[in-house]
């Protein structure tokens, strides 16, 4: 049984920021094909935020539901538009999923995780096999759910969801859009990943290394 602090959500903001801001330009680059090239810098500005915001609150005051409202409002402030309202939602879907906890368990990681996953489709009103980031976030979310349901640890089941997530992206490529300014380009999206889809793997796998243990 893995046990997570506040000072481990900090520090997952703190990773995933850090991998976001490494992976900026090939963001931008899938963005540019199908899209307005400013994928990789919105996500690196909203991260930015999110880990700025969280690393300033005191530490043995935040539990876990403020460090996810707190990310959520700072990520939108810093990216009002595209993936800004949607990782919001999600990081507000996260803390309402652990409040109350002042640590969270196996179990609270499967369910915030859920949750995030959740957030993102409601807001953005998508449906899996559109060609976006809903396409690695809802199997990762599903494969983490079903690994720690047959008993998988939390390394494994975050493990068993980065896969997912990889695996997702990669069939955004065969996918026509359904969803946003790419959508307008019917099969010429075709063959091209879908960048939030990228992005979504880049945060997952983030957080598996920071919660794994």
């Amino acid at each position: 049984m893995t046990t997570i602090d506040t000072a481990r959500l900090v520090a997952m903001f703190a990773a995933i920021a850090a991998d976001i801001s490494a992976d900026r330009d090939r963001l931008c680059a899938l963005d540019g094909v199908i899209g307005d090239a400013d994928h990789g810098i919105a996500m690196e500005l909203g991260f930015a935020a999110a880990r700025d915001a969280v690393a300033g609150l005191d530490p043995a005051a935040a539990d876990p539901t403020t460090i996810f409202n707190t990310a959520a409002k700072s990520f939108l402030n810093a990216v009002g538009a595209s993936s800004g309202p949607l990782y919001a939602t999600a990081f507000m879907r996260a803390g309402a999923a652990v409040k109350g906890k002042a640590e969270l368990e196996d179990a609270d990681v499967v369910a915030l995780f859920r949750a995030m996953a959740k957030g993102i489709q409601d807001r953005g009103k998508a449906e899996a096999g559109e060609k976006t980031m809903i396409d690695a976030w809802l199997p990762a979310a599903q494969a983490m759910g079903d690994a720690a349901g047959a008993g998988t640890d939390l390394a494994g089941a975050l493990a068993a969801a980065a896969d997912a997530a990889r695996a997702g992206a990669e069939a955004t490529k065969d996918m026509i859009a359904g969803k946003g300014r790419s959508s307008r380009l019917g099969e010429r999206a075709l063959g091209h990943m879908d960048p939030g889809a990228a992005s979504a793997v880049t945060v997952i796998e983030a957080m598996r290394r920071s919660l794994a243990g």
